[in-house]
């Protein structure tokens, strides 16, 4: 109460691992406030005294793996600590002091400040994170401004006017279509694609580097053997890629050549010598190229020689670094998730015209499916989309002289946060039915679907684990040494493995030759894989198999212990 002394002769108390209730005289502590006992990230999530502990783990964890967005928005419905964290992560830029802001640019801040006159903050401009993405810092104050000492004068990545901004606030709507939504898949509208919603930048390093080599030293340069003029046509006269150039998978971004000893030469090489006794031109071009699945426009060169005296690992006399910055877009198999542990993976970008639409002819965002919720216990995602509905309209109270037009702000912290009844009270203010649903008409016929829909909005986040870096595809490609067979890997350009259980359900089905293909010219039948191949170039028929690497291995291995 307000007299400092408990309302209840009994209080409800934590003694060890038991809750006893106990008298008010026997309390040692009190918790400073419901949300200690929680991290900050799980403090992030709304109404999580309605969700599950196995969600509530989810949710705090991906929590960190989200993109920053190319336009970051923060949440209609937060907890009030967004400001707290975005503070503390240091991405911020703060003053340090009071004073009056003389200059703003994209990438520095001048303030005169009381004790120090004209000092310049100076900003993050597209910057490469270690998980690829874009650290950028974005001013928020204008010429002429007083600022406080404290207060944010410039917003890093995922911050929005100095509040943690993750993801974007969707209309969703929790139903079924066409199947699509199975096995917690996602359907979102094409508008996300189209303006950019969901867009974020992502920058890729490539290194590369210059050795001395036991038969001299590799050079970089522009001057490569057997390349034409054309693969050449963005390397400045160094042999390093033009900063602003697009590139594509395969497109050189350093030239590079290596010396090459006598045993690479092929004997037409070998003839030539003998007869001219050229010692020219004995290297072989090992330049950088612009990996699988990769590309975009170069953003920027870094040089690094031991002839200028920078830092570099024994052997090493050159280091270039090209960085490679695109602009990714929402896409089929990207992984979006909710704050509270509801993920899943884009399965179909429908048109705007056929998402389902509401009576006012607004569609749908995001559809989630409806069987996602209960088994899964995590019935935030409700609340947090019926309060966030009533947040983004506004609401009207005649009593108390209230009224704000859409969208609002909610702070809801955890555990002294939001009740059903108050979202049930400010439904009613937003003139939303109480149910939280509505009729919904389906986008392609325009006919009234049959039963009536929860809609909303919740604040959805892209996380890192994007298609474009996980899509791969290998028809031939580096083989390992000793077993001949393919490498594992995307990072190797490997192949997928087929392993014992695989072996066993074509076995079951009886499928001989596929089976026979797969252990043998698909993988370590070297001579058969080199004819196979040859044959299917020519549109003859395949030759029978060989004998794979590994069971010559085998031999040599039991001819060695006998």
């Amino acid at each position: 109460g307000k007299d400092g002394k408990f309302l209840e002769e009994r209080v409800m108390t934590r003694s060890g691992d038991e809750i006893v209730n106990v008298e008010p005289g026997m309390i040692d502590y009190i918790d400073v406030s419901p949300r200690q006992v929680f991290s900050a990230a799980a403090s992030l999530i709304p109404f999580l005294e309605h969700d599950d502990a196995n969600r509530a783990l989810m949710g705090s964890n991906m929590q960190r793996q989200a993109v920053p967005l190319i336009e970051p928005e923060p949440p209609l419905i937060g907890t009030g600590m967004e400001e707290v964290v975005a503070r503390d992560s240091g991405v911020l830029v703060l003053a340090k002091d009071d004073g009056v802001v003389e200059e703003v640019c994209a990438d520095h801040i001048k303030i005169n400040y009381k004790n120090k006159k004209n000092y310049i903050h100076h900003l993050y401009k597209f910057r490469r994170s270690n998980q690829g993405t874009c650290i950028n810092q974005k001013p928020v104050v204008e010429e002429g401004e007083k600022v406080k000492n404290g207060s944010v004068i410039a917003d890093g990545p995922a911050t929005s006017a100095g509040e943690l901004a993750l993801g974007k606030n969707l209309r969703v709507a929790f139903m079924s279509w066409e199947g699509y939504n199975y096995e917690d898949a996602i359907i979102i509208s094409e508008r996300l694609v189209k303006e950019d919603i969901l867009s974020s930048f992502h920058i890729s390093k490539q290194e590369v580097e210059a050795r001395t080599t036991k038969l001299g030293a590799e050079e970089i340069t522009r001057d490569i053997p057997g390349i034409g003029e054309e693969a050449l046509k963005n390397l400045d006269e160094r042999g390093i890629i033009s900063i602003g150039a697009e590139v594509k998978p395969g497109d050189i971004l350093v030239g590079k050549i290596t010396p090459k000893g006598e045993t690479e030469l092929t004997a037409e090489e070998k003839l030539l010598r003998a007869i001219f006794g050229e010692k020219a031109r004995e290297v072989r071009e090992s330049s950088l190229k612009v990996p699988h699945g990769e590309g975009g426009k170069v953003l920027d060169v870094q040089l690094f020689s031991r002839k200028k005296g920078h830092d570099l690992p024994p052997g090493v006399n050159e280091l270039v670094r090209v960085f490679i910055a695109e602009k990714r877009k929402i896409s089929i198999g990207d992984k979006l998730a909710g704050r509270h542990g509801n993920k899943g993976v884009i399965s179909v970008i429908l048109p705007e015209e056929d998402m389902p639409y509401t009576e006012d002819g607004d569609p749908i965002d995001i559809i989630f499916n409806p069987l996602g919720v209960p088994s899964r216990m995590n019935v935030g995602q409700l609340l947090e989309s019926h309060l966030g509905w009533a947040a983004y309209k506004g609401w009207n109270n005649k009593k108390e002289n209230i009224s704000s037009d859409g969208p609002v702000y909610v702070s809801t912290p955890i555990f002294e946060g939001a009740k059903e009844e108050d979202i049930v009270k400010l439904l009613k203010m937003a003139n939303l039915p109480r149910s939280g649903k509505t009729a919904l008409y389906d986008g392609r016929s325009g006919e009234k679907l049959s039963d009536n829909i929860t809609i909303g909005y919740i604040y959805v986040m892209k996380l890192l684990h994007l298609v474009d870096d996980k899509i791969h595809a290998r028809s031939t490609g580096p083989y390992s040494l000793v077993t001949q067979q393919p490498l594992g890997g995307k990072a190797q350009f490997g192949g997928q493995r087929f392993g014992e259980m695989e072996v066993w359900a074509l076995e079951a089905y009886g499928a001989a030759y596929a089976l026979q293909e797969m252990l043998t010219i698909k993988s370590d039948d070297v001579t058969g894989r080199v004819k196979t191949y040859e044959a299917i170039v020519k549109g003859e028929n395949i030759e029978k198999p060989g004998i794979p690497e590994s069971f010559k291995v085998l031999i040599k291995e039991m001819q060695s212990l006998a």
